[in-house]
């Protein structure tokens, strides 16, 4: 009987932790998410300046050949 108990405990203290590490699991999802969003915004803004400064290097016959 005891060592059925100790299997029982261990085996909740397992589901606890299990429980713990799929919620942080989906915060970090969650925040990786939020990077990622970021991240392409921040891509998108470098590339139009990277155009515009095409743009102007052309318009003021700065470019290399």
């Amino acid at each position: 009987m005891a060592t059925e108990n100790l299997i029982l405990e261990h085996l909740r203290a397992i589901r606890a932790t299990l429980d713990r590490h799929g919620d942080e699991l989906r915060e970090i999802k969650s925040r990786l998410g939020i990077l990622e969003q970021q991240y392409a915004s921040l891509s998108v803004r470098i590339d139009r300046i990277d155009e515009r400064v095409a743009r102007i290097e052309r318009r003021l016959d700065l470019q290399e050949a």
